[in-house]
């Protein structure tokens, strides 16, 4: 049973590991990577700057690491589960289409030796069984239509010809360094974690002025909380946590009523919450030490959006909107980095609208609205000689044959990952969380694939609730909640452990773990279909370490409280359900 791999990415590699270990006798799976870099790493390799930061590995490194060490750590995986052997690099899939017989035919091309900028020209077919699609969410450069942009490349001030600047337009995919940017007047189209990235950028790289440009805001949240202070005692994160893992377990993921999932009111009250905590810690409700840049308040939450965690350009960007009482700036202060903050530096980073057209002289013209940003940059005559555009990537699924009837992601009904009665054809890696990250989700996607393929997946499969609450009309309807989504997945194919029998088997440590700990891809593999022996001594070091770093405060703020009110709320939710059972009214 072939099964080609379409993408040599964090998905692409984990997919093929995963089929590896799951072949059997009567599933005897061939996986197949086809990747047309010659590289493994996807938008980590190959669309990605060099401040760029990722994801965690075990204990003896640090949270985030570079996109260098990612790619690194990707080839040891591949190494270590021989996922390297079965990698066609330098191969481009250029149609899939379904065979006469059944399965699918895959063509490709290989990349030339003799002109390695060319391809050849007579394809190579696979006859596979299956298809896993892990091309990814970023593959190709999304370009804002702005009328008159073209007038940025025509304009040079005086003071730019003296510096030798040439005027340059250009997608956040072709930055490489601050090189690009250095004496520039700077313009980033997007407030996602990529111009966010820019904007901070610029500000160390020197440009002489930067704006960046949001269309509806966003939601500012950093990777792990900075120093605080209370009443002129100053709490140091020396060891801080990611914040996906501050979620806890039990009762907001496992052990959640029907009624009480459906209702999301699991996110309304923690984002009540947040909101809350958040302005007696920073002096305001937008984000976390967020001033200008906020959302309409009915998309202010992580039910609603992705949290943006590229918070380093929030010191530059809040500098001329933060306006504290010194009262309460002694009652609670939230600590930006020093060296983000006068003495040392006083630039700004100016947030804008989109600009919705350049005059013939380069002159950036904004349009009016009630937003502080908009009216602070209203006095200013922008004129920028460089404009970045952050506006993200659109998928390409060209390959797949136009008259075979294939679905896209956004069509696949089977818990975002196939189509119904098209399940031999995946799609891996194509949901994104609002906090998290995608790799473990496409693990857990495959873990699902596999066991539908097997038909192992309980059915029918419950309602999903796990998708962020976004409008009809919206851009980007691919998110999810991270442990929501997971643990659905772990439900369907029976991996998600019991409380019962996570304490019988593994003890009260693991338990304790399961609890307070996040909705993490090792807890799922404790039983079920892809049960691993390491899961126990994984969830005993590392995902403890994530739950001793947040001290016996944090433990009990974001553990111990939370817990109770949640286990309270469901347990309201399954005794009106059993009363309503029982006088007849359900």
């Amino acid at each position: 049973m072939k099964v080609v791999i379409v993408g040599a990415g964090p998905a692409g590699l984990v997919t093929c590991k995963t089929f590896m270990q799951a072949t059997t006798t009567e599933f005897p799976f061939e996986p197949i990577v086809l990747e047309q870099e010659d590289d493994i790493g996807g938008t980590f390799r190959y669309r990605s700057y060099e401040i760029s930061t990722y994801f965690r590995l075990p204990l003896s490194h640090p949270d985030h690491l570079t996109l260098e060490e990612y790619v690194d750590y990707l080839r040891a995986y591949s190494k270590h589960f021989d996922v390297e052997q079965r990698i066609q690099l330098n191969t481009k899939v250029v149609n899939i289409k379904r065979a006469p017989e059944g399965g699918h035919l895959v063509s490709y091309v290989r990349r030339r030796v003799d002109e390695p900028g060319e391809w050849e020209t007579s394809p190579a077919v696979i006859h596979a069984t299956y298809v896993a699609v892990c091309t990814g969410l970023h593959v190709i450069p999304a370009i804002a239509d702005i009328p008159g942009i073209e007038h940025v490349l025509k304009n040079t001030s005086p003071e730019g010809e003296k510096a030798g600047i040439k005027p340059a337009v250009f997608h956040s995919a072709d930055y490489n360094s601050r090189s690009q940017i250095n004496g520039r007047r700077l313009m980033i189209l997007g407030t996602g974690e990529t111009g966010m990235d820019l904007a901070y950028e610029a500000a160390k790289a020197q440009a002489k002025e930067v704006i960046l440009c949001s269309r509806a805001g966003f939601l500012s949240f950093p990777k792990a909380l900075n120093d605080f202070e209370i009443l002129g005692f100053k709490f140091e994160s020396k060891n801080p946590v990611p914040i996906d893992s501050l979620i806890t377990n039990f009762a907001e993921t496992a052990y959640v009523h029907p009624w009480v999932a459906a209702s999301h009111i699991r996110w309304f009250i923690s984002d009540f919450v947040i909101k809350r905590v958040l302005w007696v810690l920073t002096g305001t409700q937008a984000g976390c030490n967020q001033w200008v840049g906020e959302l309409e308040p009915e998309r202010l939450g992580r039910a609603y959006v992705f949290l943006n965690k590229s918070h380093k350009a929030m010191p530059y960007i809040n500098r001329p909107y933060r306006d504290r009482p010194k009262l309460m700036e002694y009652l609670s202060r939230y600590l930006d980095p020093p060296e983000d903050m006068p003495p040392h530096t006083d630039f700004i980073v100016d947030l804008a609208p989109f600009p919705s057209h350049f005059l013939p002289n380069g002159r950036a013209v904004f349009p009016m609205s009630k937003r502080k940003d908009a009216i602070r940059i209203a006095r200013k005559d922008v004129r920028p000689d460089t404009v970045i555009y952050a506006t993200g990537y659109k998928q390409d699924f060209s390959f797949l044959d136009s008259e075979s009837g294939y679905a896209t992601p956004a069509e696949a009904d089977v818990r975002n990952i196939t189509k119904t009665g098209d399940e031999t054809v995946g799609f891996i890696g194509f949901v994104r969380p609002g906090v998290g990250a995608i790799p473990p989700i496409a693990e857990m996607q495959v873990f699902f694939w596999i066991s539908l393929l097997k038909g192992q997946v309980k059915k029918p499969l419950p309602p999903p609730h796990y998708h962020l609450l976004v409008k009809e009309n919206a851009r980007i309807k691919y998110g999810v909640d991270h442990s929501t989504y997971v643990s659905t997945l772990a439900k369907d194919i029976g991996a998600a452990p019991g409380l019962w029998e996570v304490w019988r088997e593994y003890g009260m440590h693991a338990l304790i773990c399961y609890c307070f700990g996040a909705a993490f891809v090792t807890f799922y593999r404790l039983v079920g279909p892809f049960r691993s022996d390491s899961a126990p001594a994984i969830i005993k070091t590392e995902l403890w370490d994530t739950i001793t770093r947040r001290g016996i405060l944090g433990n009990l703020l974001m553990g111990v409280i939370p817990m109770l009110f949640y286990f309270t709320l469901n347990a309201c939710a399954y005794l009106a359900e059993k009363l309503g059972r029982t006088i007849g009214i359900l």
